[in-house]
């Protein structure tokens, strides 16, 4: 709801970009914590596979089920992974539908994956490119993430 206030106050320019401005500042916090909890090696190499498991396995902890779990990811190939809502259950869709701002919202969801893969300092393409809502403009939210490098070295420490 805040973003829906933010949008009434600010305009959806305004409220897509402090969006994006609040999800890049605790993708930091997030990835550290989740690598703890979930026992991952930040500083070590990982797999399309060990990707598919931090992303399944992170927003499993950090939303609902009833959102979660209509999200799928698989690895398509060793340096791809596959990111699908099932039709119309993204939840951002379905808020932003609710409040009818689907026409200029940029989605968040993806955006919030490309954080926490530049946290882990990973190198990757996403196709197509995060912007306005993908269920809204193709009718499914379908996400392929190429990896162009592999991990490098972690960027945050698990202390935070």
């Amino acid at each position: 709801m805040w973003f829906v206030n933010a949008a009434a106050a600010l305009g959806i320019d305004k409220a897509n970009a402090l969006n994006w401005a609040a999800i890049r500042s605790m993708s930091k916090i997030e990835v550290g914590r989740l690598v703890e909890t979930l026992g991952v090696d930040p500083g070590g190499p990982m797999t399309a596979d060990d990707v598919c498991r931090l992303l399944t396995d992170g927003f499993a902890l950090l939303l609902p089920d009833s959102v979660s779990s209509r999200m799928r990811v698989s690895a398509t190939d060793p340096a791809t992974v596959r990111l699908e809502w099932d039709d119309g259950e993204c939840f951002a869709y379905k808020g932003m539908k609710r409040a009818g701002m689907l026409d200029g919202y940029e989605c968040g969801v993806i955006y919030r994956i490309e954080c926490w893969l530049e946290v882990l300092d990973i190198g990757y393409e996403v196709d197509p490119p995060t912007g306005l809502c993908r269920m809204r403009l193709n009718g499914a939210c379908v996400t392929d993430i190429h990896f162009v490098s592999e991990l490098r070295r972690p960027l945050i420490s698990t202390d935070q």
